[in-house]
């Protein structure tokens, strides 16, 4: 015996010890406890030992003791797997919209927006100019509807030259409805919204006001506010609304329903 295996029998090779390997616990990972033979998966863990849960729905827990484990029949140690970094949150534009990062602003393209004014045009950029951007898609202030089914003649709307038009105070009898029933294009989509003016879409809320004010009839819209609210002009009211506006929750939803409709249709593919 000692010739066959030397002066000492523990030296060899074959009795050296295994190295048994470590695999993280991982969810739905189909385990044997190597002591009781109790089979199933990982469904978590509790106080430090993970619980196996077998095809019958029963659940034990087991401690993550070294080889303590089967995986398809060979030893093994377990660990708890490293935590997962947590996803960043998406960021999103002012209108809501998943913000898409490192992407240019196109050049623009042919179909355009026109909304009736600036304090139109500045509300529209807080809330929709990082979606407008990335679609190419201008937006243009008029001054007043008045002119409208000439102005539109004058741009020859056609299947890839859209253009959507956004109207203060669109309901039904009102002046502006009348204009607006002249437009009859369909490469043109007229919205509006039912307020006096883009200011009113503004929710009082933002301003920190519990309503608009109401202005008597002949008097200035605009200038009844300012007076009303203590504001010396229209100008410095309009800054300190705008400042207010971060986003689409600061305004009343027909005018989002109504910029969504007017983007929607000015950048469906067949528009360039």
């Amino acid at each position: 015996m000692g010739r066959m295996y030397g002066d000492d029998v523990l030296a060899g090779d074959w009795r050296r010890r295994r190295v048994v390997p470590e695999v993280p616990a991982e969810a739905d990972l189909v385990l044997e406890d190597a002591d009781s033979g109790f089979c199933g998966a990982v469904v978590g863990f509790e106080s430090g030992a993970v619980v196996l849960e077998d095809r019958h729905g029963r659940r034990r827990n087991f401690p993550l003791l070294p080889a303590a484990f089967l995986l398809d029949g060979q030893p093994v140690t377990l660990r708890r797997p490293a935590p997962s970094a947590a996803p960043a949150p998406r960021r999103r534009t002012a209108s809501g919209s998943v913000a898409v990062a490192g992407v240019p602003a196109q050049v623009a393209k042919a179909s355009r927006i026109w909304v009736e004014g600036v304090h139109d045009a500045a509300l529209v950029e807080r809330i929709w100019g990082d979606d407008l951007r990335i679609e190419g898609v201008v937006v243009e202030p008029l001054d007043g509807i008045d002119e409208l089914a000439q102005r539109v003649r004058e741009f020859g709307p056609g299947p890839g030259r859209r253009l959507g038009v956004l109207v203060d105070h669109l309901v039904p009898g009102s002046k502006e409805s009348r204009i607006v029933a002249a437009v009859t294009s369909p490469n043109v989509l007229v919205t509006g919204h039912p307020y006096v003016d883009v200011w009113q879409a503004v929710k009082p809320s933002a301003l920190g006001i519990r309503a608009w004010p109401v202005v008597p009839p002949g008097r200035p819209w605009k200038e009844g506010v300012c007076a009303a609210l203590g504001v010396a002009e229209p100008a410095e009211m309009w800054r300190r609304i705008l400042a207010r506006v971060d986003s689409f929750h600061d305004v009343e939803t027909p005018l989002i329903n109504a910029m969504e409709r007017l983007i929607d249709f000015v950048t469906v593919p067949s528009a360039p």
